[in-house]
């Protein structure tokens, strides 16, 4: 009888658990896009950090929940747990992998467009107003160095 229980607990468990997170989870994004709504589709500022500590805390609570089911002898729920925590983790990698490509893009052309604008300035400054007067009234131009 008692194993019988533990039977019905540890599948029940294994069902309410996840369920639960994925619930936690859905409401997240939608409190997130009501923001973004407010905001009539603009940004909204710390929404990406946000997304990444839910996901962070998400999974490590599911590893710590899995590892409690695994001490207290409950292996389907503990199974249950560990694939929320690899799923939750894989949304993560993929979360903070696509942020750190947009910075690193946005870095990249930050760089390119000062890069760029220096060298125009320094164009610029050699055929700055003081060549063009000297060109238009006849006077031999100095090399600048």
């Amino acid at each position: 009888m008692v194993n019988m229980l533990m039977w019905i607990l540890d599948l029940g468990l294994a069902v309410l658990m996840p369920g639960l997170e994925v619930a936690a989870l859905v409401a997240f994004w939608f409190v997130e896009g009501m923001k973004k709504w407010a905001a009539k589709g603009g940004p909204v500022p710390g929404a990406t950090s946000r997304f990444l500590m839910v996901l962070s805390g998400g999974s490590t609570s599911s590893a710590l929940i899995g590892y409690g089911f695994s001490c207290a002898d409950l292996p389907v729920a503990c199974a249950s747990q560990v694939v929320v925590a690899a799923l939750l983790t894989l949304l993560l990698v993929l979360g903070a992998g696509t942020e750190g490509g947009k910075r690193i893009t946005s870095y990249r052309l930050r760089r390119r467009l000062r890069r760029e604008r220096r060298r125009r300035h320094e164009s610029q400054r050699e055929s700055g107003p003081a060549s063009a007067t000297a060109r238009r009234c006849g006077q031999p131009q100095s090399p600048r160095h």
